[in-house]
């Protein structure tokens, strides 16, 4: 646990009572700190109850009369669409609101640090699409060359429930817009910024807002070094604004579609190769190609974005190249589920929106593809430069027939069955599919209208696979 320094003796308000705000609670409390919880559901407050925490009705006119600070889960809406009335309230009474990665970023530092031979680090990655492979490869990669290592944040642990790191580990968080828009510090060692598409633009009242709010890792906390995926126009105007010139190798670029040339630092693959250019000199490359747990030209720039962080951290090009190959994949993104009679089955139901499944389209051939769900805005157009290589698509979801309906209506060209439930799809995909092909769960939708969350929807593809297969 990382104790919340700062706020001894005094009272703080936690609203949301989930994963992160009890950890935040437990870690307020261990800072000497006063944790006041609040949460709307019942049974969430029973839980925290039962662990000796007070429970206050932050909605009551006088809630903050006494109140520190109020840190809010990364769920509950702080200004768009709308902010909970508990945030508009503190607003209103001048009481500072904040996050949980705020408070790790503001209480990381122990004082037995001044002992350690080389201080810890802390990594975050940002960005819309390959966040969490990013994340985890990063700390495959550190695991596996012996260097001390935590993943947290938006995957693995809270962020305050880990470890205190030791001498030369490193802390590798991947964050949301939902947490990096409004945490009060955020000052990693390294930050990684993916590649931007539109997601969650209710929240953030559109694309500005939404890249807005993944800037300020970068605007907000002046990280010693930064990794920016540069093929979208977002990610070239920031590496521009973070670096002092063509050769700032604070700043080092990386691609999954283009060469990159000039005097600075520069990650890109091509053709399945990763390469590393320093000073207008190729000096590493790797052959990314076998790697089962890679897939695909995204993955590949999760690879080159994972192994500049590497680079970065002192490890040598033979060190991760050695880890890349032994990496399993994350369940739920391109995570191969069986390979039989030829046919293989991918489950990549993190693909939640247009921009994560056309990745997935295109780093496979001839597909049998289960989509469909809660269709977010931005309609489905952006998915036809990876129909050529669809054979034919099995749609799930309550609204099944609208989402096929979409794609036609978005002049996309594929022959789509309605099939509604994920048991009829996986059956008459499996009943369909030859040798050669592959059964993609790539929904390109939310989970919520059938499911409680992404992961829930893709065990269940595997579980009907399995069961389809006699496994």
């Amino acid at each position: 646990m990382i104790p919340v320094l700062g706020f001894d003796g005094q009272q703080v308000a936690v609203l949301g009572l989930g994963r992160s705000g009890l950890a935040t609670a437990r870690a307020l409390r261990a800072g000497g700190a006063v944790p006041i919880l609040w949460d709307d559901t019942p049974t969430a407050r029973d839980r925290a109850e039962a662990e000796g925490f007070t429970i206050r009705d932050l909605t009551r006119a006088d809630a903050f009369a006494d109140i520190a600070c109020v840190v809010t889960s990364p769920g509950i809406p702080h200004l768009y669409p709308a902010p909970h009335r508990v945030i508009a309230a503190a607003w209103a009474t001048g009481v500072p609101v904040d996050n949980d990665i705020g408070l790790f970023f503001r209480s990381l530092g122990q004082s037995d640090w001044q002992d350690f031979d080389t201080p810890p680090k802390v990594v975050a990655v940002t960005g819309s699409n390959g966040k969490s492979t990013t994340s985890a490869l990063i700390h495959h990669i550190l695991t596996a060359s012996d260097r001390e290592s935590q993943l947290a944040g938006n995957i693995g642990r809270g962020v305050l429930d880990i470890d205190p790191p030791g001498d030369a580990g490193v802390v590798v968080l991947e964050l949301s817009s939902y947490q990096t828009d409004l945490a009060r510090a955020l000052t990693p060692d390294i930050a990684v910024f993916t590649n931007l598409s539109p997601d969650h633009l209710d929240r953030h009242a559109g694309m500005g807002g939404y890249f807005a709010a993944k800037r300020r890792l970068f605007a907000e906390g002046g990280p010693d070094r930064a990794i920016i995926g540069v093929d979208e126009p977002e990610g070239q105007y920031l590496a521009n604004q973070l670096a002092e010139g063509a050769a700032d190798d604070r700043v080092i670029r990386v691609s999954a579609v283009q060469k990159l040339t000039g005097p600075g630092w520069d990650v890109f693959a091509r053709k399945g190769f990763l390469a590393e250019w320093r000073k207008g000199r190729q000096v590493a490359s790797i052959d990314l190609r076998a790697m089962q747990g890679l897939p695909g030209a995204h993955n590949h720039q999760n690879a080159c974005a994972a192994y500049a962080v590497a680079r970065a951290l002192g490890l040598a090009p033979r060190q991760i190249e050695a880890a890349l190959a032994t990496y399993p994949g994350l369940p739920h993104r391109s995570q191969t589920i069986a390979v039989a009679g030829g046919v293989r089955y991918v489950n990549d139901s993190k693909a939640t929106n247009v921009d994560s499944a056309l990745k997935a389209l295109e780093a496979f051939t001839n597909i049998r593809w289960i989509c469909g769900g809660l269709e977010k805005d931005g309609g489905l157009a952006g998915l036809a430069p990876g129909l050529p290589n669809v054979t034919k698509a099995y749609v799930i979801g309550r609204e099944a027939t609208r989402f096929a309906m979409g794609l036609r209506d978005a002049g996309l060209r594929v022959d789509a069955e309605v099939c509604t439930t994920m048991a009829a799809a996986v059956t008459r995909a499996m009943a369909d599919a030859s040798p050669g092909d592959v059964v993609l769960l790539a929904p390109a939708a939310a989970s919520f209208d059938q499911y409680d969350n992404f992961e829930q929807r893709g065990d269940d593809f595997a579980a009907r696979v399995r069961a389809g297969l006699g496994a």
